[in-house]
Order: structure tokens, then sequence, then C-alpha cells
């Protein structure tokens, strides 16, 4: 059996070294860091392979299938999706699961317009630009929710075409949702005959559906289809993601592919067969009560943070039941340190599973340090 020269060995030692040291201090990025997975790990001796529809069987054996259909269903109860007509599978991440849902909806409507806010993750655009299908920016309002006034004044310009509306559950920088509820009773009361909303839940969907008072965003809100990041508030060593979907709408395409022996109604066809295997073993381990609790523990650090940032003098805010607390912007060198993401004069600190108050407290006293030579400058 081949092995490693002792130099790429070393590169590896050193590289793993460093994982340890970047893991500690990635705080705003929303990555959980709290999974073990170490009972899985000899399946990774096996190339799993999901390819295709997860209910449809197909002559490649070695998958994941049985578990790719109850993550689904275990989300599609989350969500409140109608029984006996919802599907979906797992993506490689949320972006695959906007790409699905609005793929879905141009060839339910082809000539809708998209309607989606100023603050909707980066993929959005992209993905239209991938599909060619028509778009208006909605505005937002200071804190990233999408300004409904625009979003009716806009589509009454469009009356004559299907509407299809993205909704953001957890934007990036601030962790804004919109009101999925409100946005189809403005469709509705346009008298629109046609319209799709998408709930782009990658970073808040799953413990949003946790959490009292509810926040309308899921199907029985007015969703049609809902995609989530697994890699996020569950975490994965794989990023992946699930999107769910009325299954009647997904009916409408997908084709037979003999040489696979089942029917392909996915984006990407080949699909990792571990990711579904990862977040069935966080289901089974947690169940809802134990993702509960993380959301909960998760809230009160958040909770920790703004009151610490705010007693400090640091401006710092985020929204009620938000992992995400949005602060000034600090010294070059701390964005770096704390890998915290930025836009503008605003950073942000995401308080997922796995983030101790350590962390928070080390973060902070870099903060009073940074605030102290501040104020000694000025004397100077």
């Amino acid at each position: 059996m081949p092995q490693l020269q002792e130099q790429d060995r070393a590169v590896l030692h050193q590289y793993m070294d460093q994982l340890v040291e970047r893991s500690y201090s990635m705080l705003g990025y929303p990555c959980a860091r709290d999974f073990d997975y170490s009972e899985l790990y000899p399946t990774l001796r096996y190339q799993l392979n999901n390819i295709g529809d997860p209910w449809v069987p197909s002559t490649c054996a070695l998958h994941s299938r049985e578990m790719e259909q109850e993550v689904v269903d275990f989300f599609a109860r989350l969500f409140r999706a109608p029984e006996q007509n919802y599907w979906g599978y797992v993506t490689n991440g949320g972006t695959e699961g906007n790409l699905y849902a609005l793929y879905l909806a141009r060839e339910l409507y082809p000539h809708a317009m998209v309607y989606y806010s100023a603050a909707s993750h980066y993929s959005i655009q992209k993905n239209l630009h991938l599909l060619n299908m028509e778009s208006i920016v909605i505005k937002t309002d200071a804190r990233g929710e999408m300004d409904y006034t625009d979003l009716e004044h806009t589509v009454s310009q469009n009356r004559h075409r299907p509407a299809i509306v993205l909704a953001n559950i957890g934007t990036t920088m601030t962790e804004a949702r919109d009101n999925v509820a409100h946005i189809r009773s403005i469709l509705q009361s346009l008298a629109l005959r046609s319209f799709y909303i998408h709930s782009d839940a990658a970073l808040a969907g799953t413990y949003t559906a946790l959490l009292e008072p509810h926040h309308p965003f899921d199907f029985a809100d007015g969703a049609d289809s809902i995609a989530i990041s697994g890699h996020k508030f569950i975490g994965s060593p794989l990023p992946c993601g699930v999107v769910v979907v009325k299954k009647n709408y997904k009916e409408r395409i997908g084709q037979l592919v003999p040489y696979i022996g089942t029917l392909d109604t996915t984006i990407t066809g080949s699909r990792s067969g571990h990711a579904p295997l990862f977040l069935w073993y966080a289901i089974k381990k947690y169940g809802i009560e134990g993702f509960r609790e993380r959301a909960l523990h998760s809230l009160e650090l958040a909770d920790y943070t703004e009151q610490k940032l705010q007693e400090m003098g640091w401006s710092a805010w985020r929204f009620p039941q938000s992992l995400t607390v949005v602060i000034e912007k600090p010294s070059e060198e701390i964005i770096r340190k704390w890998q915290l993401a930025t836009q503008g004069n605003q950073s942000h600190i995401i308080c997922m599973p796995g983030v101790q108050r350590e962390h928070i407290n080390a973060l902070l006293t870099d903060l009073q340090r940074s605030v102290q030579q501040k104020r000694l400058t000025a004397v100077l």
C-alpha cells in the first residue's frame, strides 16, 4: 500500500493543527462545531452515491436512500408541509436548494417575474442568471427585512405576469426574517392568479421552526418550497442542505435515465450518500427537543454577547430569536483573527452551537483592548 512521504505527512500534520486553531476563532460564519460523527467513520471506506430521486430505486446499490427519505420526512413535518404532497432531497447546500426551487417555479410559470430583496444571499442573483429569469430587487428596511410596501407597489406594476417571490429566513448579515404570510396576503390582495413563494431558510429555518412565538415562513404560512443548510445549525463535516417542495409541483419535471435505472429529478444527479447519513444521525441523536435545547443555549449566548458588548460601549444589536449579533466594524486585525464577516461598517458574531462563553470572552477581551487603545490614542 502506498504511503505518504515524510515531508507530505509533515504538511498534513501542520494543516491539522491549523484546523484546530482556526476552528476555535471562527465566530463570523454560521457553522455549528459541536457535532461528533465518529460512529460513522467506518462508512468513509465506501463510496455512497445517492444518484437520482431518493424515492425511486436505482441499480446502484451503494447508497443511503432510506436515510435520505427520513431526513426529508423530518423537515417536511417540521415545516408543516402538506401530508402526502411533499418531496425533497439532500442537496450540496442552500445555494442548490434555492436553484432547485427557482427551477421548479420557472417550469410552473415560464413567464413569471421574480422578486427578491436587496438583502438576499448572493447565490440568488447567480441562480437567476443561470436560469435566465427576469427579476426585480425589492428594498429592505434598515435591518434587512423586506419592504412590503415596495413589494406591493412593484408587483402591482406587473400584475399581468405570475410572481415568484423569494423570502429570506435569516439574511446573510443581520439574520433578518421576511414574513411569508404577509407576502402571500399581498399577492392575494392584488388578485394574482399565479404565484410561487420560496423560503430561503438556509441559516435560520431549522431553529426558527422550533421557537415560540412562531415566525410565519413555512408551508402552512404560504410557502411553496423551503431550502435549508444542513452544515449550519445542525453541523456536518460536508456542506449540505435539504430542499422540500410540494410533490405535485415536482412531478412537472424529471426524466427516466436508463443508465442508472432510476428517475432523476434533482439538479446534480450524483449526490453524496454520506451527507444524508450525517443528517440522519444528528436527527436521531438529538430529535426535536435536543435541537430546541441547542437553539435555546445558542440564543442565551447571543443575548450574553449583545449585553456585554453594549456594557462595553460597543455598538451591538440583534433581531429577537436571532443567533447573529451585529456590531460596529472592529479593526482589520480582529476581523482576521476571529473571521468576522463584514459588510460596510458592520460586522457580525454568530453564536452557533459549539460556540462557548470562553470564545466570546476572548473576543470581548480583544475588543476591550481595542477600545482602550483608541482612548489612549485620543488622549495623546
